[in-house]
């Protein structure tokens, strides 16, 4: 889960590779590297750590050269060093690569055997050695590079340069994203759009198994068989702004405070708020023919996924279950033909669950995902896409995307709802109403933050903390717990709130907080029963609750954050922002870089 990028340029391309790695950051930043060619010759610069340290060296040791690739890697194959940095190179070739080679061993060993000496511990380098085994071979690079990627297997995005050739490139996707950039006199490479938006507007997104050999004047694009095809050239939005942070500390804030923004433009594509009503795309099937719904995803896309179980079987009456996508093909799931499986994603190309979507397309299902990129592999992948309005998302952490995937999940299971007649217009109109609302009450949650920002020192001296919720609050405990992991590094769990007394509560002490999610409503009494239950085990509580909940029982906790009082379908949207900006508050408190959190990135393209 790498960022690469290409430039066969008419001047120094060296600034501008850096240019777009630093756009491609969030997807990895263990080490990163640029390479081109000076005179003909291959020309390294490589760091260990974040983009500032390859800045500096190249600032004391300028690249010249008009054709050059970068790199900047989350670590798969070896570990975060100088040496094992891409780009790797030998006397012919070069390559930075995003993705795994699963074959790399066999192909090591067989390099090795041929007396070709492998220095590093990564993947990748056998690609640059097996490239120049069949250069050595006699064959031209192009052809050279296609023998190569023959031979590979695992998932993957590479670009490929050649000692000499000053106007020319070979890039390749299988299983990881790869766009075509083209400029006036300069073509381009990039893992996607964004790397490449500071350079072109004009974009060709490889599809699965696509080649590309482009020159500073034009592409020659193949398929998976090598047999030459053109592909569409799509204008991309505009995104250069939409990466700054303004104003904000941290882009995780920004993006924070971003949600009213971008929920209201999500919910604004699906609801008519004048009628009442839900406007959904064309469904490739009816509703009222669907038995059961598969909901597939990772990390917090799957807690997006847990919450939209609840409102299919309750909104909607469908039997709904929900996977975790590395799980899901490897428990052999029984799917019936014409069932509905439902993935969600925020880049569109998580291995794992693109994976998992293609093992359902094999078995008859109806494939709909909810994503954010509507060029990416999943988005083309499937018979229905739902759009999220969130906009680049550079935090790692996610906030925005997940709050603008509950809202496509709410439309939806309230559109099925409606189709079977589960759900009466009035109901239907009452959704809309609340749902219409969401941003608003936002900014109202929003206006919260110094007081959870001064609650945030507490949590910050803890070594665990523990998350409560129940029915469609449980989720939003576990992506609570998950907020605070990530970027504060403090161990956190979420559990269902009735579960404590079965093991968790043994764990509670008054050195233990514990977060309680718990708006009013027919689970409160529950939820607030378990709370006392930890409250007299000396644990220390915070209730978020809404003013009726809080008047009722806030009495006994450390502290609290009232929440408006909204319809059971919002309080998800809302919920998950005081869990956000605490887990925000808790990480600047404790130093950690919360933007680009460690061990971890933002697209995970590898299984």
């Amino acid at each position: 889960m790498c960022g690469i990028i290409g430039i066969v340029g008419k001047g120094p391309v060296a600034d501008r590779l850096l240019d777009g790695l630093r756009r491609l950051e969030y997807r990895g930043y263990d080490s990163a590297g640029i390479a081109t060619l000076v005179d003909g010759k291959i020309e390294r610069r490589r760091a260990k750590g974040k983009l500032n340290n390859l800045a500096a060296k190249l600032h004391d040791s300028p690249l010249d050269g008009h054709v050059g690739i970068g790199h900047t890697r989350w670590a798969t194959h070896g570990a975060p060093t100088e040496n094992n940095a891409h780009p790797h190179a030998t006397d012919k070739a070069v390559v930075v690569h995003n993705g795994i080679i699963e074959n790399f061993r066999e192909l090591r060993e067989e390099l090795t055997a041929k007396g070709r000496k492998l220095v590093t511990e990564t993947d990748t380098e056998v690609i640059a050695h097996l490239v120049t085994d069949y250069m050595d071979g006699g064959l031209q690079p192009i052809q050279a590079a296609e023998a190569a990627l023959k031979r590979l297997e695992g998932a993957f995005g590479i670009a490929v340069m050649f000692n000499g050739e000053e106007k020319l490139m070979f890039g390749a996707r299988r299983g990881s994203p790869l766009a075509l950039g083209y400029g006036d006199g300069e073509m381009y490479l990039g893992s996607d759009a964004l790397a490449l938006s500071h350079l072109t507007n004009r974009i060709t997104y490889l599809d699965e198994g696509d080649s590309v050999a482009i020159t500073d004047q034009a592409a020659t694009l193949k398929d998976k068989d090598f047999k030459e095809i053109i592909r569409p050239v799509t204008v991309a939005a505009p995104v250069g702004g939409m990466i700054d942070k303004g104003n904000y500390r941290h882009f995780m804030q920004k993006e924070i405070f971003d949600q009213p923004t971008v929920v209201g433009q999500t919910l604004g594509t699906f609801i008519d708020p004048l009628a009442g009503h839900i406007n959904m795309p064309n469904m490739p099937f009816d509703f009222k023919d669907v038995r059961k719904i598969t909901i597939i995803a990772c990390g917090t896309s799957y807690y997006a996924g847990m919450v939209a179980a609840y409102w299919f079987e309750q909104i909607a009456r469908i039997p709904a279950v929900v996977d975790i996508a590395s799980e899901f093909r490897y428990r052999k799931p029984v799917l019936e033909k014409g069932g509905l499986a439902l993935f969600i994603s925020q880049s569109g190309e998580t291995a794992d669950t693109l994976a998992a979507l293609k093992h359902c397309k094999e078995n008859d299902q109806h494939i709909v995902t909810v994503v954010n990129v509507d060029q990416s592999s999943m988005a083309r992948e499937s018979d229905l896409v739902l759009l999220t309005h969130a906009g680049p998302e550079i935090g790692v952490a996610s906030t925005k995307a997940f709050t603008c995937q509950l809202a496509v999940l709410a439309c939806l299971a309230t559109a099925a709802g409606c189709v079977r007649k589960t759900i009466d217009r009035a109901e239907e109109q009452a959704i809309c109403a609340a749902l219409s609302e969401v941003p608003s009450r936002m900014a109202e949650v929003l206006a919260h933050d110094e007081a959870i920002q001064d609650l945030a020192s507490t949590i910050a001296k803890a070594q665990d903390v523990l998350y409560m919720g129940r029915g469609q609050d449980y989720p939003i405990a576990l992506e609570g717990a998950l907020k605070l992991k990530e970027i504060s590094y403090i161990h956190a769990e979420g559990y269902a709130a009735g579960e404590m007394k079965h093991g968790p509560i043994a764990l509670i002490d008054d050195a233990v907080p514990i977060i309680v999610i718990a708006p009013t409503g027919e689970l409160f009494e529950k939820t607030v029963s378990n709370m006392q239950e930890v409250i007299a085990r000396d644990g220390r509580v915070v209730l978020i609750s809404d003013k009726e909940g809080i008047a009722s029982h806030g009495a006994d906790a450390m502290a609290t954050i009232e929440m408006p009082k909204v319809h059971g379908i919002a309080s998800p949207l809302l919920y998950a922002i005081p869990v956000q900006l605490l887990a925000y508050h808790v990480a600047v408190h404790k130093g950690t870089d919360v933007d680009q959190p460690r061990n971890l990135a933002k697209s995970v393209t590898v299984e």
